[in-house]
């Protein structure tokens, strides 16, 4: 290995030591308590049966070279500079419900969210070399990506906190607007995530500002985050509600928070005062740290559900490799909403037979992926059945949001 190579990843190292802490303590249960060895089997097995029965479903194998490769598809085509687009312009214009923004925060200079750039560099970039990397739509999204891709985004969620981010500098307002453009996208909700650091974790004040500044609240629907060992966490709630955020984002691995904690439950008192709707990260996507695993078990989000029956909660990726757990919770309460992002084109057929499409939602987690990459799962599992479509690219958000249906929705811009 290079020594140039070895002092870089040393000088990392110790940067990210530093920074570690500065971050939350995280308990110190171990399996046999809220997390068991059964669960930790049970995430095992998911990946084995996945692995094992991708492309036996009734779509048949689903396989590409990149994102660009879904133009092999009918309802994508390639433009004149070889950029993904749509090709079919009578689909129902989309709302997507899961996007973020790139992020700056401790060290890290801020990143500006006003630039255009060439291209977008997705966190796990399908498209960065040619051909792209093997494209599965039968399995959960972040199975597609090697170890070393895998190891990139690690350090590359590092440097957003530490030395800036490269990739968070092409996630910006302008490059988001241009594929949604692309992919007939008509709105987004932008969904911060507050970590309880010591200084620079202000992403909601940041992105309501940048998504005002760039004129862009027709498009962009703003979101917001506390953390719940925040002291300030109820007077910040009330203070983005009135600065327009219509969702509140809770991501409990990250925020190394059970989602039916004390301090987490007294928060949803708060969101359904101020009318906000709850969008949760669940479940376990089986790349992020094994000590986080425990908060995201689909079973810690009932008590949520059952105590407020009125407040809306959205599942975050249907909940992720969990979601044999998520789906019930959804069948069981109303209130249950599904972000359909991830899931492979198989278990998004099942969920769609089993709810019969209602509070399905389209969510592509940009800018960890292309919105086409979702898009596709959604196309392909609804080709027959318009009505459904419909309500997952965007009818059901519109109830969610209380969103009026526009009189006549403008086409994507060709560019």
């Amino acid at each position: 290995m290079p020594a140039c190579y070895q002092r870089r990843r040393f000088l990392q190292l110790a940067a990210l030591s530093a920074a570690a802490a500065c971050l939350p303590a995280c308990d110190s249960e171990q399996p046999g308590g809220r997390y068991t060895a059964a669960d930790i089997d049970r995430l095992a097995q998911q990946r084995l049966r996945e692995g094992a029965q991708t492309g036996l479903g009734p779509f048949g194998p689903l396989r590409f070279k990149g994102y660009r490769g879904l133009a092999e598809l009918p309802w994508f085509e390639l433009d004149t500079n070889g950029e993904l687009r749509i090709a079919d312009l009578d689909l129902p214009r989309a709302i997507d419900m899961h996007c973020h923004l790139g992020m700056s925060l401790l060290l890290a200079p801020e990143v500006d969210l006003q630039q255009r750039t060439e291209r977008v560099i997705h966190l796990l970039d399908c498209d960065a070399g040619d051909p792209g990397c093997d494209l599965d739509l039968d399995v959960y999204i972040n199975r597609n990506f090697s170890d070393e891709a895998l190891d990139e985004l690690w350090w590359g969620s590092a440097a957003q906190g530490l030395w800036g981010s490269r990739a968070a500098a092409t996630q910006t307002i302008p490059n988001l607007l241009r594929e949604m453009d692309a992919c007939n996208v008509e709105r987004a909700s932008i969904l911060p995530i507050a970590f309880d650091l010591p200084f620079g974790d202000d992403l909601t004040e940041r992105w309501i500002e940048a998504i005002d500044s760039a004129g862009a609240g027709e498009r962009l629907i703003p979101g917001c985050s506390v953390h719940p060992q925040d002291p300030a966490r109820f007077t910040r709630l009330g203070n983005f509600a009135a600065a327009g955020a219509r969702i509140i984002k809770f991501h409990p691995t990250m925020q190394r928070a059970y989602p039916d904690s004390d301090a987490m439950m007294e928060l949803y008192a708060e969101c359904e005062r101020l009318g906000l709707i709850v969008f949760f990260h669940c479940g376990r996507a089986g790349i992020e740290p094994e000590s986080t695993h425990r908060y995201a078990l689909p079973r810690h989000y009932e008590a949520a559900l059952q105590t407020y029956p009125r407040l809306q909660f959205v599942l975050g990726h249907s909940g992720a490799r969990d979601v044999a757990e998520a789906l019930p919770l959804a069948l069981r309460y109303d209130n249950a909403w599904l972000d359909t992002h991830g899931q492979g084109v198989t278990t998004l057929d099942t969920m769609l037979r089993r709810t019969g499409g209602e509070r399905m939602l389209f969510g592509t987690d940009w800018p960890f992926y292309h919105l086409a990459a979702s898009l596709a799962k959604l196309l392909i599992i609804t080709e027959s059945e318009p009505a459904k479509r419909a309500a997952l690219l965007r009818g059901n958000a519109q109830k969610l949001l209380r969103l009026a249906a526009p009189a006549a929705s403008a086409q994507p811009v060709r560019r």
